[in-house]
């Protein structure tokens, strides 16, 4: 029997792999048995394996730095994480429940603006948000779905119960890695796929493809889809092109395209010029249009905000929609689906202080030791403060900058976010923090990724699972209701 931490033993932590007594928990058997009768030779031979086809497969992100941009192999851990059918599919449908109100808040407050006007979300917080595009105003995109793709981050505490912790729906990424991830574990682990029902992920382009195809403005068999790139230099360059090559779609940059008179977007290739009817977009929406945004932008295509208002091209994701990618507004967000769907929200939010609230910024100065304090409009987790793992200066420092601007700050209480075994600098199994990311899709209907993206904390006691902050991933397999051991 595999050995367990005190603080899994004792309920503190709630482990995905291991229950408290020290048996596995339901569809983990096999998996479990597996690493139990793996010799330390075999398993730093299986380590060596993964990494070395990640790097013969060039599955890789960027990392920032003040001093280089470094492109590194794909963190991934050979441990997969598992959840039984019955709650994921449960999952599913509050995260699909989630996707379908956000967009009909958006639709709502580029349009009528209802429920600005029943107080329900602070109007100032949205006319106000750096996200809010005013030229967006008056439109309804195609089935007035503005975010075509989003990617929720979901946390489990120590109890087992799932939170949504943020939604990503700008430029939502990771997805590729989802898919990677699967591809190399079912070459480095055939033995365990064998024996094992595991649901596929591979549906997901497929998905991705009907969902922008549904989106063309033109009534055409096979329209013209193109993913819009800032380029090489983006840390995920990798997905766009990876996307690109899934669903058969021409991946440009904002120089490969321009609109003509008629407000129509092309693209310019060897052969001539083609009419683009779809844009999956993978570039800020501050740089997608230099002649109505961002006039110092290189990346987008001068009059594409034009053509988009016209209906001569469809955007995913839809300018403007990241107004609920704000993390002040996932405060709202259990009352925007009361509001729009008349229903409780199947999955709950992290508690959430708002310093921009004079109580609750009272609370947050007071608790600053132990909540995670974040940026509202920062991702990769960056700008993060984990009180408890903070020193006296850095809570100093946040808490001057709390000060000095309110509204850009939230806080959280610091979940004791659940763990799985994960392979460790040292070769020995131990276990780490994790989170995932599903996608949900939506246009003509909805589509879910059978799964996500897990990221794990590589270090121990570390809460920071983004790859750009030292994190890694894992393969997530969701078992199937039949599979007993």
């Amino acid at each position: 029997m595999i050995q367990v931490t005190g603080d899994i033993a004792a309920g503190r932590i709630f482990d995905e792999l291991i229950q408290a007594d020290g048996s596995p928990r339901p569809g983990a058997h096999s998996l479990l048995k597996f690493f139990q009768e793996l010799s330390p030779d075999v398993l730093a031979d299986k380590v060596s394996a993964l990494d070395a086809m990640i790097k013969s497969q060039g599955i890789s992100f960027l990392v920032y730095s003040d001093s280089a941009n470094i492109d590194r192999s794909w963190p991934l851990d050979l441990v997969p994480r598992v959840m039984r059918e019955s709650e994921w599919r449960q999952t599913e449908v509050g995260l699909k429940q989630r996707l379908k109100a956000l967009n009909m808040f958006l639709n709502d407050i580029y349009n009528e603006q209802a429920i600005l006007q029943d107080g329900i979300v602070p109007r100032e917080l949205i006319l106000n948000s750096p996200h809010y595009i005013s030229m967006a105003a008056n439109i309804k995109p195609p089935f007035e779905t503005w975010a075509h793709i989003c990617g929720s981050d979901l946390v489990r505490d120590h109890m087992g119960q799932l939170f949504v912790l943020e939604d990503n729906l700008r430029v939502p990424s990771g997805v590729s890695y989802m898919l990677e991830n699967r591809s190399v574990m079912k070459q480095v682990y055939p033995e365990l796929f064998r024996h094992q029902q595991i649901l596929p992920v591979s549906q997901y382009a497929s998905d991705l493809l009907d969902m922008l195809n549904a989106l063309s403005p033109r009534p055409v068999d096979h329209p013209v889809i193109v993913v819009l790139t800032p380029g090489i230099f983006n840390s995920a360059y990798f997905e766009h092109s990876y996307l690109a090559q899934q669903i058969g779609a021409e991946l440009v940059q904002g120089s490969d395209l321009f609109v003509d008179s008629d407000d129509c977007v092309y693209m310019k290739a060897v052969e001539g010029v083609s009419r683009v009817d779809v844009i999956y977009r993978r570039i800020d929406d501050t740089f997608m249009d230099p002649e109505c945004l961002n006039p110092e932008s290189t990346l987008g295509v001068p009059g594409l905000m034009r053509a988009w208002r016209a209906g001569k091209v469809a955007i995913a994701n839809a300018p403007g929609s990241g107004v609920a990618d704000d993390k002040v507004l996932y405060a709202y967000v259990p009352e925007i689906i009361k509001y729009y769907l008349g229903e409780d929200a199947l999955l709950s939010n992290v508690p959430t202080y708002l310093c921009s609230d004079p109580d609750d910024q009272a609370y947050v100065l007071e608790h600053l030791h132990e909540l995670v304090v974040k940026p509202a409009d920062a991702s990769g987790g960056y700008g993060i403060l984990v009180g408890p793992h903070a020193s006296d200066e850095e809570l100093v420092a946040r808490r001057a900058e709390i000060l000095e601007n309110p509204r850009v700050w939230i806080a959280q209480p610091t979940l004791a976010l659940s763990t799985t075994l994960t392979v460790t600098e040292d070769g020995d199994l131990a276990p780490r923090h994790v989170d995932l990311r599903p996608f949900v899709l939506q246009s003509s209907e909805q589509w879910c990724s059978t799964g996500g993206l897990c990221r794990v904390a590589l270090k121990e006691g570390s809460l920071v699972v983004n790859s750009s902050q030292g994190g890694g991933s894992k393969d997530f397999w969701v078992i199937a209701d039949g599979e007993t051991r």
